[in-house]
């Protein structure tokens, strides 16, 4: 059946199957289709808009997750949270784990637990598969232009043959063995949080004490302040345009996971986050607003709401 691991990568022949096609899911699905890869995907709504667009561009709708682990050599997932994540792959007799054919390989995209990816990873070496934990970074305009940044880990070979098809996506870094990619996914959680609120922080007062936005973004990008999250967001922030590439309720799943870790850790592993947590209870703000679909870039208006603007 097509080409599992450890035999090359094959546009021609190798079967990629998605499940989660949401924002980012669906880019990426799409980029894998224009690469020329035969790519079935698992919605569970048929209908959806994503679904359909995914199949006008070629993709075949898979059935059921069984279905669709049993004809897949690389299965990306792309979901919301570990619990989504634990149902799919671990949970029942038509798991993904449960499916999977010998030396198929699973991909997980999803910002989930390191334990968990743990967890996959030996279920999936108990059925002579590979599992490899690989979240993303970069929203919808790097999953559309296929510029994420990729944290990938498991085994290295795995990794390296799995190359072709991150490519595609972005750029994939091996982070080392299995959950050491989530372990990435919230340290960059925890970089990019503390970013969004500065950046937000920047332009309230900025626009209180009567500067142009647009020119003090253009002043200070080039120097210090500037960033990569500065050149994403600050412009959507100007323009109040909160459209998600992740959405804000996910920010405090991630940022909740590097707290936990805090907490559950023994005095080896145990960081002191002060930043990470005052960050989380600025995100869950805007979750209780009402805003947790937006993107989070939308945290601005936790900082405009507690400054009366």
């Amino acid at each position: 059946m097509g080409t599992p691991y450890p035999m090359p990568i094959d546009p021609s022949k190798t079967r990629i199957g998605f499940i989660g096609i949401g924002v980012m899911g669906a880019a990426m699905a799409s980029r894998l289709i224009s690469a020329g890869y035969n790519l079935s995907f698992y919605a569970r709504n048929p209908s959806n808009p994503n679904s359909l667009s995914l199949q006008s561009k070629g993709a075949t709708l898979s059935p059921s997750i069984s279905a669709l682990s049993q004809s897949s050599n690389i299965l990306f997932t792309m979901v919301g949270h570990p619990s989504d994540v634990r149902s799919l792959y671990l949970d029942g007799p038509h798991s993904i784990i449960s499916s999977l054919n010998p030396n198929s390989v699973t991909v997980d995209t999803t910002s989930s637990h390191p334990d968990l990816a743990r967890q996959i990873f030996s279920a999936a070496r108990q059925r002579s598969s590979w599992s490899v934990d690989a979240p993303v970074s970069g929203g919808d305009i790097g999953a559309r232009d296929g510029k994420l940044a990729i944290f990938a880990a498991g085994d290295r070979d795995v990794v390296e043959w799995l190359q072709p098809l991150f490519s595609v996506m972005g750029k994939a870094t091996y982070m080392g063995g299995a959950g050491c990619g989530q372990s990435c996914k919230i340290a960059n959680q925890i970089t990019i949080g503390g970013n969004l609120v500065g950046i937000s922080e920047g332009l309230v007062f900025a626009k209180r004490v009567g500067l142009d936005l647009e020119k003090f973004v253009e002043a200070v990008r080039e120097g210090a302040a500037g960033s990569k999250a500065m050149e994403l967001f600050a412009g959507r922030m100007i323009g109040r345009d909160f459209r998600p590439g992740g959405y804000a309720e996910y920010q405090v799943k991630d940022l909740g996971m590097g707290v936990d870790v805090v907490e559950g850790g023994d005095d080896e592993s145990c960081v002191v986050l002060p930043g990470a947590a005052i960050c989380k209870q600025i995100f869950q703000s805007m979750v209780a607003n009402g805003d947790g679909k937006l993107g989070g870039q939308g945290v601005i208006t936790v900082i405009e709401r507690i400054n009366g603007m």
